[in-house]
């Protein structure tokens, strides 16, 4: 049962308002000043908090304030309950943290639907979500009913790419957000030699140059379609609207950038000591955990083995001769240029 914490000096709203919520099944915690209501909060750790903006002594600003100062409490949903509307009100409310507000009078629908609609972004936001974007239209609409996917792609230019053709190139300025609506996407970097490192792979339901947008920096690295690829473009106005203005969507994209840093030090560390049949079962793995489909028990892929070695990091050659042995040694099948992953457990053994 959700708990829920109601700040309201005024007696019979104050009642009334706790009696909608109690028969709707939440736990309902009442006080009847701001000071009162900081220390049920700190005593209780409720999943919400709803407050009244006019009261003696310690006002709703004042209690968002401490709050928001106090480690156990801090990520607590707040609403402001207030009979203020006016625009300068909201504005310092907002800009204070808060995440909602209901303007006095309400009615019991209006209470119940934001109620609702909060408690179910803490939800999400507890969840681990995919790191596409069907993981965030999964946030927006459980808090707010909107299909981000439909409102991101429909009427966006779908650009359509052949087997590796260039989507940016390394220090180019970014000036649109790219999603993948079909294909497979890698990015890379080259050195002076020529050689090339993967950074990244890509597949449909990713998004694609995002970290350049938000560090306003040239793109660190290239990317190119690994086959037939088509691509929803995303102006950068549209996507720098969506951050700023949407707090739990900006949260997600951080998630996404830390996974990112973490993902590339362990494949750093993996390039500087792994052995070399490890590095090859690595990348075979990666591939598969990457574009397997949801449907597909044995894993297939088309992919050069310049591609490859480059995500192995290792030369090509070397590369060629691992995966002789590993087809030897029953570990994959080879095809036609095809690699299909036949014992995936050796693999991990030799990966782990």
């Amino acid at each position: 049962m959700k708990k829920i914490l109601l700040i309201e000096d005024n007696d019979d709203i104050r009642n009334n308002t706790a009696e909608i919520l109690e028969l709707s099944g939440y736990q309902v915690l009442t006080a009847a000043n701001g000071k009162l209501g900081v220390e049920i909060a700190l005593q209780q750790h409720p999943d919400l908090i709803v407050c009244d903006i006019m009261m003696p002594g310690l006002d709703g600003y004042g209690v968002l304030h401490a709050v928001h100062k106090n480690e156990a409490i801090k990520n607590t949903a707040f609403i402001f309950l207030t009979a203020k509307s006016e625009r300068s009100d909201f504005r310092k409310g907002m800009e204070l943290g808060a995440d909602d507000y209901i303007t006095k009078p309400f009615d019991g629908t209006e209470l119940l639907n934001a109620v609702d609609s909060r408690l179910k972004k803490i939800e999400m936001l507890k969840k681990e979500l995919s790191p596409g974007l069907e993981g965030l239209q999964s946030l927006v609409q459980a808090s707010s009913g909107k299909d981000i996917l439909k409102a991101f792609t429909e009427g966006r230019n779908i650009n359509k790419y052949k087997k590796k053709q260039v989507v940016y190139t390394e220090h180019n300025h970014p000036n649109r957000l790219y999603f993948v609506m079909k294909g497979k996407v890698k990015t890379y970097k080259t050195n002076e030699e020529g050689k090339e490192l993967v950074t990244d792979l890509f597949c449909a339901g990713d998004f694609l140059g995002y970290i350049a947008l938000l560090e306003e920096k040239p793109y660190s690295d290239t990317a190119e379609v690994l086959e037939d690829s088509e691509l929803a473009v995303i102006p950068m106005e549209d996507f720098a609207e969506l951050i700023h203005n949407n707090r739990e969507i900006a949260q997600q994209f951080i998630k996404l950038l830390a996974g990112n840093v973490v993902a590339k030090e362990n494949h750093l560390l993996a390039l500087a000591y792994s052995s070399l049949r490890k590095k090859v079962a690595d990348a075979l793995l990666l591939l598969q955990k990457k574009f397997r489909g949801s449907n597909e028990k044995i894993f297939s892929i088309d992919i050069s083995r310049d591609s490859l070695a480059a995500i192995a990091g290792t030369a090509t050659e070397s590369l060629i001769r691992t995966l002789s042995d590993f087809r030897s040694e029953k570990l994959i099948d080879l095809h036609e240029g095809c690699i299909t992953i036949t014992d995936q457990k050796k693999l991990e053994y030799l990966a782990n």
